[in-house]
């Protein structure tokens, strides 16, 4: 059933650091939900076309409607271990995730914690991620499977890891590619669904199997690639000392062919002039993973520097749920727009947001499905309330422009002001 939604509307048409034109708000706006899923129209609330006056009409209110969030780096199999201790990285992987991994050998325990993923990430107004799986290719499976259930978009795909780690997680680089290529072949842009070839991080991964992850991304260029890139620096040192020939934690992944435009390097923190100056050559994202970096005493994601003119590097916004501490893409704004006064930026509310939304689904390669409330795209989108309790309400009685909102939203805001959040057109959360 066709189906009007009213609202305060927000969108955005380019970053908001190419000008205004970039936002689109309105005041009293209004988004026609098409039965085929997408949006058939969207604008001002006056000026809504006649032809769609007589479609069921969903009203918000005051409340605040945009796309939804798209993560662009979390870990399924980690979903449980928000807040899990570790002296840093590589302690944190030994003492917690490995393990926890491990169990997603067992199908049904990847289905069932599949569902459980995916309703965080919804009841958070996240509609697309980039999630990370285990090595097992039953856990991948069962995440795809799980999301084409709801009809979400969904990147994932087998962990490749050949040592530096429990043998419960190992596998062998030709069977992890083998096994890579049959998930492809059954998966890839099958409904909304992306395979993204995932080789951990150099630490655990060998040349040999970095060689083979490369040979399959040019074999299949339309799949993402996403792995870690210099997170730590005890984890930078370790890869100095694996990769001795390499000019840099980067030049290991440029060695065997994985960077570019849809290249994922989640943290991308401790990064030289050259480094960078090549990240920004092939097009290659750095994923922003504020609340992690802080959690793990990683560092400090300095976006000032990365998108610095002359050699800017693409960004995006992530949870990195679980060594992030929310699953909420509102509280990774509010971290990111701290972390960005810590290093001498100024990120505001409204281009945060845009990173969480168009941003994340211009570094997945989906602006033209997602991301934006424009016609032909899916309605996927999250309805937010600005007075969601009592702290919220008092704070938005202060707010005197959109950013004023954004803000407070951003730096108080949580899975408490997600009223509802919508999947191609079908709601599949709701807090009222």
């Amino acid at each position: 059933m066709t189906e009007l939604h009213l609202a305060r509307t927000l969108s955005f048409d380019d970053d908001p650091a190419t000008g205004a034109a970039a936002v689109v708000y309105h005041e009293r706006g209004a988004v026609v939900v098409g039965d085929d899923g997408r949006i058939a129209w969207a604008g001002s609330a006056a000026t809504v076309p006649v032809r769609w006056s007589a479609a069921l009409r969903v009203d918000h209110g005051e409340r605040l409607l945009l796309p939804g969030f798209v993560d662009t780096h979390v870990h399924f199999p980690q979903w449980r271990m928000l807040a899990a201790p570790g002296r840093d990285l590589l302690d944190w992987l030994e003492r917690f995730t490995f393990r926890e991994e491990a169990r997603y050998a067992d199908r049904m325990h990847a289905e069932i914690a599949a569902e459980s993923f995916l309703d965080r990430l919804l009841a958070n107004g996240t509609t697309c991620a980039a999630a990370y799986s285990s090595s097992h290719a039953v856990a991948a499976e069962a995440l795809f499977s799980a999301a084409a259930g709801r009809g979400m978009a969904i990147a994932t795909g087998k962990t490749l890891m050949d040592r530096a780690c429990p043998e419960e997680v190992r596998d062998d680089p030709e069977k992890g590619i083998a096994e890579s290529a049959a998930l492809i072949a059954r998966w890839h842009g099958r409904d909304r669904a992306i395979y993204a070839i995932t080789p951990r991080f150099a630490v655990t991964s060998t040349e040999t199997q970095l060689r083979l992850a490369g040979e399959l991304l040019r074999a299949h260029p339309t799949c993402l690639m996403q792995t870690h890139l210099s997170e730590s620096v005890r984890e930078i040192e370790t890869v100095r000392a694996l990769f001795p020939r390499a000019a840099s934690y980067t030049d290991v992944y440029d060695r065997f062919g994985l960077l570019g435009p849809r290249s994922l390097f989640g943290h991308s923190i401790h990064l030289d002039e050259a480094e960078l100056r090549r990240l920004s050559a092939t097009g290659s994202v750095a994923v922003h993973c504020p609340t992690s970096n802080l959690f793990l005493g990683s560092g400090l994601f300095d976006l000032k520097r990365l998108e610095a003119s002359g050699r800017p590097v693409r960004v995006s916004l992530a949870t990195d749920v679980g060594g992030g501490t929310s699953w909420s893409m509102l509280a990774t704004c509010g971290r990111a727009i701290e972390i960005a006064r810590l290093t001498g930026g100024d990120l505001t509310a409204t281009r945060a947001l845009y990173l969480a939304t168009l941003g994340g689904a211009r570094a997945l390669g989906l602006d033209g499905e997602i991301g934006r409330l424009t016609p032909g795209c899916f309605a996927d989108f999250v309805v937010l309330d600005p007075r969601a309790g009592e702290v919220l309400a008092d704070r938005d009685d202060l707010s005197e422009t959109l950013e004023d909102r954004l803000f407070a939203l951003a730096v108080l805001g949580d899975d408490r002001a997600v009223t509802g959040t919508w999947v191609a057109g079908r709601r599949h959360h709701s807090r009222i």
